[in-house]
């Protein structure tokens, strides 16, 4: 039931000499013959597992071939890792930052392996997710994300993480933006949607610590209660900002059963049933936050548009050689499917079951 490494991809490899001798010098306890395998399922920062002897740790470094810096800052997620490990139970314990770039050709930082279930696209075969599972786990899930939404960034030492004021309009400008540099296609609804983002957008609902890519593989679980969270992961876009922003973005990742299959076979297992729907979500979340929330259109879309750019750039990269990872030759259908999506939740105005009568029309 563990999440488990598996052997690393061709053109992913590290240094492994160079490595081992770089964490005998600056880790305590790091002794024994280095071992390395890479954790398969991120499309972002490449996560690798070391084992040194006795001891297993985590390690964390762009992913070959970025260039956007900033989507990719280690130094940054290690800052945030040690703040809120200060208020925070739910975070794993960074060990080690290293921004010399002649030890791996990247920054990167290692830190403590938390040992439990990652519910990925594909469940580990050896479990159960009934339905009384999956739905207790939803509604924790986002009872966490109102958790992480009500951290102390000051006592984290947070509080110049970001630039809370004008965060959403930044969003709307800066994802547009990314969407046009990465484009290689001529998406028509993605052409829609973005005047619409621009015409529609709320004022900031307020500013509070956001997580920015929150869905079921970026938690952690107990394996022997999966509906408990022990720690969330992948902390790299986390800043200061519109709570109602990250909800979007989680609202945008949450797939239900008649969505198109290239985003149901990609992310996660929210289709199952027993988990709350769209907006089963948007009303767990009120009443866990004691948020006012009166545009969730608004921020379904925009978590649509924004999940439709990531995959875009992670898909150009693909396009222009730098990974050879299978998964991503056919990315491009997902970045189609994110925008037909948002089109439909325009035109029927809701974020729920939005395929089902084109499924039984087809």
């Amino acid at each position: 039931m563990i999440d488990q490494p598996t052997t690393v991809r061709t053109g992913e490899e590290l240094d492994l000499r160079g490595l081992e001798h770089y964490l005998a010098q600056h880790l305590a306890n790091a002794k024994g013959p280095l071992v390395v395998e890479q954790f398969p399922s991120g499309y972002s920062n490449l996560t690798y597992l070391l084992r040194m002897g006795e001891q297993e740790l985590v390690l964390r470094r762009p992913p070959f071939g970025a260039t956007i810096k900033s989507a990719h800052d280690m130094g940054r997620e290690v800052k945030v890792l040690v703040g809120l490990r200060s208020v925070y139970a739910k975070v794993p314990q960074p060990l080690l930052y290293c921004a010399d770039e002649t030890v791996l050709g990247a920054p990167f930082y290692v830190m403590e392996r938390v040992r439990g279930v990652i519910l990925r696209a594909q469940p580990p075969r050896d479990i159960s997710l009934s339905a009384p599972v999956m739905k207790r786990l939803s509604e924790q899930a986002i009872d966490t994300l109102a958790e992480i939404h009500g951290l102390d960034v000051a006592a984290a030492g947070l509080a110049d993480l970001g630039r809370p004021q004008g965060y959403t309009e930044r969003q709307i400008s800066g994802w547009t933006r990314r969407y046009r540099a990465a484009q290689t296609d001529d998406v028509a609804a993605l052409e829609q949607i973005m005047p619409w983002l621009q015409q529609a957008m709320p004022g900031d609902s307020g500013a509070t610590l956001i997580h920015n890519d929150y869905k079921y593989d970026n938690l952690i679980l107990d394996p022997t209660n999966l509906t408990k969270v022990i720690a969330v992961l992948d902390w790299e876009m986390c800043t200061l900002g519109d709570p109602l922003m990250d909800l979007g973005t989680t609202l945008g990742y949450w797939i239900e059963a008649s969505d198109p299959p290239a985003l149901v076979g990609m992310f996660g297992l929210t289709k199952l049933p027993g988990n709350l729907n769209r907006q089963q979500v948007v009303d767990r979340y009120r009443a866990a936050s004691g948020r006012e929330l009166k545009q969730p259109l608004f921020y379904y879309v925009y978590g649509l548009f924004k999940i439709a750019v990531i995959i875009q750039q992670i898909y150009v990269r693909y396009r222009q050689g730098h990974t050879q990872d299978p998964r991503f030759a056919h990315l491009d259908q997902v970045v189609r499917d994110c925008g037909q999506l948002a089109v439909l939740a325009l035109e029927k105005d809701r974020i729920s079951e939005l395929m089902e009568n084109v499924i039984r029309a087809a």
